[in-house]
């Protein structure tokens, strides 16, 4: 994986149009994607084959369904994919193999079964991507994780639900989410942003809460890719910051905005020339 320093220097320059980004995700994949390296764009495609997942659950619980075109299979691929296990034949390898393995599975629910099939699906994801070989990409999976099935399991414990029902994946901290009866399901030695995301929990307006949660995203970001300068590294942080104001856009402009302009400022002031490329 070698140094991408003139495409991080050479990211586009955004800007907003009433209210709406000039350069996408979708647009990363079509003009920047092609100029990696086989094994970073492995890596990238990591972050886009939870679009693909998404896609697969509408094809195979909705017969008109169709696929948008934001992850890194086609309609056509998908159904292709599901057609050639329910035949029997062995999967192109194009395809991350948890896919596969997951349409498998999926032909052997019941009908009254298959509402098993999101949490299936995204805990066979999750434990894919986290041995994508990648550490810092690992490390955001784990992190992603393990945010989401702490505040699913306060959240069943404050509604009196199963929280073993409600957790994602088989890591040693989704056992002790499961098992656990202590205040802080004995995770404060090992996780030491569970105090942040039990503050986030107890947050009442659900907009704000999830400005919570994509704040401590960030933060995180920021500061596992704080080493990282022009590496493969720096593209995963810039696509995945894009995909939440992106989303913030959408949800809330104001707050997408003010996201946007850190990102830019944030570049702006990453990207420094080096002495030897200058003239």
């Amino acid at each position: 994986m070698g140094s991408y320093y003139y495409l991080v220097a050479g990211l586009p320059d955004l800007s907003l149009d009433d209210g709406k980004l000039s350069y996408t995700l979708k647009c990363f994949s079509e003009e920047m994607y092609p100029s990696l390296g086989d094994k970073d764009r492995r890596l990238v495609d990591w972050l886009y084959y939870k679009y693909d997942n998404a896609n697969l659950l509408q094809i195979l619980s909705y017969k008109e369904a169709v696929a948008d075109d934001k992850g890194c299979f086609s309609d056509e691929e998908l159904r292709l994919l599901v057609e050639t296990v329910r035949d029997g034949d062995k999967a192109d390898k194009k395809y991350p193999s948890y896919l596969t393995d997951f349409v498998v599975a999926y032909q052997e629910f019941a009908d009254e079964e298959k509402y098993r099939a999101q949490d299936l699906l995204a805990s066979m994801y999750y434990a894919s991507a986290i041995k994508c070989g990648n550490p810092f990409l690992s490390a955001w999976f784990e992190f992603n994780l393990n945010v989401n099935n702490i505040l699913s399991a306060l959240t069943a414990r404050k509604y009196k639900m199963d929280v073993s029902s409600c957790i994602v994946g088989d890591t040693e901290v989704c056992n002790q989410l499961r098992s656990s009866n202590a205040r802080d399901f004995g995770l404060s030695t090992e996780i030491d942003y569970l105090e942040q995301v039990v503050r986030i929990s107890e947050t009442e307006s659900l907009l704000e809460r999830e400005k919570k949660i994509d704040q401590l995203k960030w933060k995180w970001l920021e500061d596992e890719s704080f080493f990282h300068y022009f590496t493969v590294e720096r593209l995963l942080v810039f696509l995945l910051q894009l995909e939440m104001i992106e989303r913030w856009i959408a949800l809330d402009k104001e707050k997408g905005n003010e996201l946007f302009r850190q990102m830019i400022q944030h570049l702006k002031d990453e990207v420094q020339i080096p002495e030897e490329f200058r003239k």
